[in-house]
């Protein structure tokens, strides 16, 4: 176990999204809408 733990975690790595990326993405999250149903479940896209 101590080599697990040994290890440096890939994660550190301080990333910096352009503007661009973080505005479609927030932009993509809230037109996209979820509706679940006893069987299925739907993914809207409403763009």
């Amino acid at each position: 176990m101590a080599k697990i733990y040994s290890k440096k975690s890939l994660t550190s790595i301080a990333m910096k999204p352009e503007k661009e990326v973080v505005s479609f993405l927030l932009n993509y999250s809230k037109a996209l809408h979820v509706l679940k149903t006893n069987q299925s479940l739907f993914e809207i896209n409403a763009n």
